[in-house]
């Protein structure tokens, strides 16, 4: 079993409630840090996501831990009906409530608190599902994917989106110098929360990420398809269907 990583270590709440209060804390700088820190990379590795879900043509789509609704807002391209986000931290739902808003996209686009081990639809209601950057967060990782599958529809699709480890000289000392030492000290010097920007690179050494991903994958019920490295290994995305 993978260690429990909590932003707060002196704390004794739940990683649930401290990773929800990590978020409120940095929701103001969120986005610019978010951008800046990957220098934009991410729009395009959430376009290439949105691009693999292209081929079922899904018209009802759930993004989970959907912080302020980037992956929502980009999943528009695929001309759905109803997009719904759902995140625990109700300060990242507020940013992005007043971006989404400012695009005009409220009318199709809905972003509300939502726990991903508890999600509140029925089951076999979404044609997709989209994660960035979220399933490492979660408390219990395999009870927050089983609760995505139960609320796929059958033969719906889901992609995760997630941070990975680069084995490959000097990407990965590159990687390691920029992640553990680099992004810290901006996060904590921009965002205020000098914890946020630790717990990011302690989260992603702990995820079970690869094969040991895909297996959790299979062992919850999905049908593993494909796993997509992107950037000399720095994310991947992972594609399943129910």
């Amino acid at each position: 079993m993978a260690e429990t990583v909590t932003p707060y270590k002196e704390k004794n709440s739940s990683k649930k409630e401290q990773v929800a209060e990590m978020f409120d804390n940095i929701s103001h700088r969120y986005d610019f840090l978010n951008h800046f820190l990957s220098i934009g990379i991410d729009k395009l590795w959430r376009k290439k996501a949105v691009k693999i879900l292209s081929i079922i043509q899904p018209k009802v789509i759930l993004d989970v831990a959907t912080g302020t609704g980037d992956f929502a807002i980009e999943s528009l391209s695929l001309k759905p009906t109803q997009v719904v986000g759902i995140d625990i931290s109700q300060g990242m739902l507020d940013k992005g409530i007043i971006k989404i808003k400012k695009n005009g996209q409220e009318d199709i686009i809905e972003l509300k608190y939502g726990d991903s081990e508890d999600i509140p639809f029925e089951d076999n209601y979404f044609d997709a599902i989209t994660v960035a950057f979220g399933v490492r967060n979660f408390e219990d990782l395999e009870k927050g994917l089983s609760e995505m599958k139960r609320v796929l529809k059958t033969g719906g699709m889901a992609v995760v989106l997630e941070f990975s480890k680069p084995k490959s000289f000097p990407i990965k000392q590159i990687y390691n110098f920029y992640f553990h030492k680099v992004l810290p000290s901006i996060g904590k010097l921009v965002s205020k929360d000098a914890s946020a920007y630790t717990y990011l690179p302690e989260s992603v050494e702990a995820f079970p990420e690869g094969k040991e991903f895909e297996a959790i994958l299979k062992k919850v019920g999905f049908q593993f398809k494909s796993t997509h490295p992107l950037f000399f290994g720095i994310s991947s995305i992972y594609v399943v269907q129910k």
